[in-house]
C-alpha cells in the first residue's frame, strides 16, 4: 500500500497540541494537603517519650514522631491557654490581640505588684492598660484564610477565645462558661468523645481539603482520668524504685491523648488522605507545676523560663517531610497562620501585621529562619505555689510569681529576658544550658545589649503596653 508522507501542517499541529496539553498537565497544581493540627492542654515538654519521659507512656505520639519531623525549639506565642490560642488563631503576637492571661486580669496579692495593673479582685487597678478576655471579631483567623481556598474547617475542643466562630464551618464551643465548663473539665471520656468527632469529620470530608483544629481538654487540671487506666500506672510505679512521685492519673490522662492522636492518624489511613495531610501535634505552653516536674527545663505554666513556654512538636506528612529528622531552629505559635496560607496557596490577611513566618520550608529540610527572632510580652503579674514559684516580689529574696511585667526575645542559641520592675535582664545560652541555670548577662554584656536593644525596637514596632504607673499598695 502505498503511504504518501503527511502534510507538514499535520506535523506542526500535532507538536503543538502535544505542547499545550504538556504545559496544561504542568500548570495543575498538586491537590491541596489537608491539615490536623491536634494540640493538648498543659502537656510539658518533656511530657512524651520522643523528649526523654520514662514514666509516661506515648507510644502513637512516639511513633508518628519517628514518621516526621521533631522540632526540639517549639514554642508557643505566650505561656499559658488564653493568649497561646490567640497566637495561633491570629498569626499575631499577643500586644496587638492584648489577651494576656484568663481572666483579663492580673493574678496575685496587690501588695506585691510594684506597678499598678488591672488585677483580681480590685476596681482600683490601672484603668489605662488594657487587656481583652475574646478575641475581637475584626481579626483574620486561620479558618478566615482556609475558607478562601475551599477548605472546610473544623474546630473540635477547647476554644478559649470568646463567643465568637471566627469562621470555622464546625466550631465546638462548648466550654466557654459554667455548668459546660464544669462538664468538660470532669469529663474522664472527654478525650474520646473529641476523637470520635474528628474521625467522622474526616470520613465526611475526606473528599475536599480540610483543616481540623483539634484542642484536648486533657491533660489540664483537675487531674482524672479512667480508674482502669489509673490502675495500670499505680501498678507501674509501685513495680520499682522511681527518681519521682510520678501522678498516675495525669500519666493516664496523657495515654488518653496519645489514644487519641493514634486514632485520628489512622482514621487518615483508612479513608486514603493520610499521604496528602499535613498532621501536627503540640501543646498550649508548659507543663503544670504540681503534676509533672518539667525536668530538665526551669519554671512551669505561666513563667517565662523555657518550662513554661517550650513544647513538644512535631510533623508528618509522608513525601514531603523527611522520617526521622529532627529540626532544631526556633518556631513559635504565630507561625501556624502563615504556614498553613501557604500550603493552601491562600493571601495572608491585609487587616492585620501577620507577626510569624511560614515553617514550610523548615518541613522541606531547607535550612531558613536561622536569623530571624522570636518575641513573648507579658505586662501583667501572675502568682504561683509551691511548685512554679520562680520571680520574687520586687525587692526582695521572696519568691512569689510565675510572672512579672516582662519582654522576651529568642535568637539563634541566645535568649534575654526584660523585668520592667527592677529593669535589669537575664541572659542564657540555650543551646549550652536548656535549664537556664547560668545566667550570662555580665559575662556577655555585649551580647545582652544587642539583644535588649532589639527587643525595645520590637515593643515599639507592636505596640507592646509596658506598665510604669507605682502600685501605691506595693509593700516590698
Amino acid at each position: 500500500m502505498n503511504h504518501s508522507p503527511r502534510p507538514r501542517s499535520l506535523h506542526i499541529a500535532f507538536a503543538l497540541s502535544l505542547l499545550l496539553a504538556t504545559q496544561f498537565l504542568q500548570g495543575q497544581s498538586a491537590p491541596k494537603p489537608n491539615i490536623v493540627y491536634i494540640m493538648a492542654d498543659d502537656l510539658g515538654w518533656a511530657d512524651v517519650g520522643f523528649n526523654g519521659a520514662s514514666f509516661y507512656e506515648t507510644p502513637n505520639i512516639d511513633a508518628l514522631a519517628a514518621q516526621g519531623m521533631r522540632f526540639s525549639d517549639a514554642y508557643p506565642g505566650a505561656s499559658n491557654c488564653m493568649p497561646s490560642r490567640a497566637c495561633i488563631m491570629t498569626g499575631t503576637y499577643i500586644t496587638r490581640t492584648q489577651m494576656w492571661t484568663p481572666g483579663s486580669k492580673a493574678k496575685g496579692k496587690k501588695e506585691n505588684m510594684k506597678f499598678l495593673v488591672p488585677r483580681n479582685g480590685d476596681q482600683k487597678g490601672d484603668g489605662t492598660l488594657p487587656t481583652q478576655e475574646t478575641l475581637d471579631p475584626s481579626f483574620t483567623t486561620i479558618a478566615k484564610v482556609l475558607n478562601t481556598s475551599n477548605y472546610t474547617t473544623a474546630h473540635l475542643g477547647k476554644w478559649h477565645l470568646g463567643p465568637e466562630t471566627h469562621g470555622f464551618d464546625l466550631n465546638d464551643t462548648n466550654g466557654l462558661g459554667g455548668g459546660v465548663l464544669a462538664k468538660y473539665y470532669n469529663d474522664i471520656d472527654v478525650a474520646e468523645t473529641l476523637t470520635n468527632r474528628a474521625v467522622q469529620f474526616i470520613a465526611d470530608e475526606s473528599e475536599n481539603p480540610f483543616f481540623i483544629y483539634l484542642c484536648h481538654w486533657d491533660v489540664h487540671t483537675p487531674i482524672k482520668a479512667r480508674p482502669e487506666v489509673v490502675a495500670k500506672y499505680d501498678k507501674k510505679f509501685k513495680s520499682r524504685q522511681w527518681d519521682y512521685d510520678w501522678n498516675t492519673t495525669y500519666a493516664a490522662m496523657i495515654e488518653a491523648v496519645d489514644t487519641s492522636v493514634g486514632r485520628v492518624y489512622e482514621a487518615l489511613r483508612i479513608q486514603g488522605v493520610a499521604d496528602n495531610t499535613l498532621f501536627i501535634f503540640t501543646s498550649d505552653n508548659g507543663g503544670h507545676a504540681g503534676a509533672t516536674p518539667n525536668k530538665p527545663l526551669h519554671g512551669a505554666k505561666g513563667a517565662f523560663y523555657e518550662g513554661g513556654i517550650r513544647v513538644p512538636m512535631f510533623a508528618v506528612w509522608p513525601n514531603t517531610v523527611k522520617a526521622g529528622t529532627i529540626c532544631e531552629t526556633p518556631i513559635t505559635g504565630v507561625d501556624y497562620l502563615p504556614t498553613f496560607a501557604a500550603l493552601a496557596g491562600a493571601a495572608l490577611p491585609k487587616n492585620q501585621p501577620i507577626d510569624g513566618r511560614s515553617i514550610v520550608p523548615l518541613l522541606k529540610g531547607k535550612n531558613a529562619l536561622q536569623k530571624r527572632s522570636i518575641f513573648w510580652h507579658y505586662p501583667l503579674y501572675l502568682a504561683g505555689n509551691a511548685y512554679n514559684l520562680v520571680v520574687p516580689i520586687h525587692g526582695t529574696d521572696t519568691m512569689y510569681w510565675r510572672a512579672t511585667p516582662s519582654s522576651v526575645i529568642r535568637k539563634g542559641d541566645w535568649k534575654l529576658i526584660q523585668y520592667f520592675e527592677s529593669n535589669t535582664v537575664e541572659l542564657y545560652n540555650l543551646r549550652k544550658d536548656i535549664g537556664e541555670s547560668n545566667e550570662l548577662s555580665k559575662t556577655y554584656p555585649e551580647k545582652a545589649s544587642a539583644l535588649l536593644s532589639e527587643l525595645e525596637r520590637w515593643q515599639k514596632k507592636s505596640n507592646a503596653i509596658i506598665p510604669t504607673q507605682i502600685n501605691p499598695d506595693f509593700d516590698g
